[in-house]
């Protein structure tokens, strides 16, 4: 599998390459920075001190000349560029980018006539089973229950709440027979009142470097279950992304997410 990475020189991009270059069915065949990156033009094996002979370039044809699947963990308005480059060139993506807005996931989906996608907020294998355990969790647990998110991520996450802890409301919601939107508490401030029946309140952590941690609790009365993930390393996302293209081999085009590539639908 042939694989170009937006995004080469922030920290999942690292994981990413890294992970393909240790891969024995992957190979690294573009590496894509934006035109300021002080390190175009560099190999992009250079921080694991290998030689790829692959160099960092913000041209997105020649990135991904050779490549059969782009990974994008980027910005939403980066993916948004790299999605018309990969429908020109015929290349599969795997985006794993969140923040995008509803028209901008429109934009995505409407790509899916002519390459195949898989996007999910979280690659990781285990935050995908957590979802499936939740969505059980939400059918059994479906009256006489307070429903919380709690998510933390590092000081430099820019967008909240996470992707991950939105998908995870909106698997909740789903299983209940309900829309998020209709039921998403996204702030508290001030005098509330009481809280509202039926509702799903979310809470954001930013500091440190914190990988990722999600914690859906279920409060009821006398009892209180709680279902948490918690990331310690961005390798499960990386391994997830390689275990999608895997999925996308045989997929000319169309719209999937991990749920599909694992098979858990």
């Amino acid at each position: 599998m042939k694989f170009a990475v937006a995004g080469a020189t922030g920290k999942m991009g690292k994981m990413l390459i890294d992970t393909i270059l240790r891969s024995s069915n992957a190979q690294l065949t573009g590496a894509l920075e934006h035109p300021s990156c002080p390190l175009l033009g560099t190999d992009a094996g250079a921080f694991l001190g290998q030689q790829t002979n692959v160099l960092i370039t913000s041209d997105l044809a020649k990135g991904l000349a050779g490549a059969e699947y782009l990974i994008d963990f980027t910005r939403p308005e980066g993916t948004l560029l790299h999605l018309e480059a990969a429908k020109r060139a015929g290349v599969k993506m795997i985006i794993g980018t969140t923040g995008f807005t509803a028209e901008q996931l429109q934009q995505l989906r409407g790509a899916t006539d002519t390459i195949a996608i898989v996007f999910a907020p979280n690659m990781s294998v285990g935050v995908n089973a957590t979802l499936k355990i939740l969505q059980v969790a939400a059918q059994l647990l479906n009256q006489g229950y307070d429903i919380e998110i709690v998510e933390a991520h590092h000081r430099h996450k820019v967008d909240a709440p996470s992707g991950t802890a939105i998908k995870m409301g909106e698997v909740i919601a789903k299983a209940q027979g309900h829309s998020l939107a209709d039921l998403a508490v996204y702030a508290r401030e001030g005098h509330t009142g009481e809280r509202k029946p039926g509702t799903i309140g979310f809470a954001t952590i930013r500091g440190g470097d914190i990988v990722g941690d999600h914690t859906v609790i279920f409060a009821g009365e006398g009892e209180r279950i709680e279902i948490s993930h918690r990331s310690t390393s961005r390798q499960s996302y990386a391994e997830g992304a390689l275990r999608a293209a895997a999925f996308l081999q045989n997929q000319p085009k169309g719209w999937f997410d991990m749920q599909d590539v694992l098979g858990l639908k």
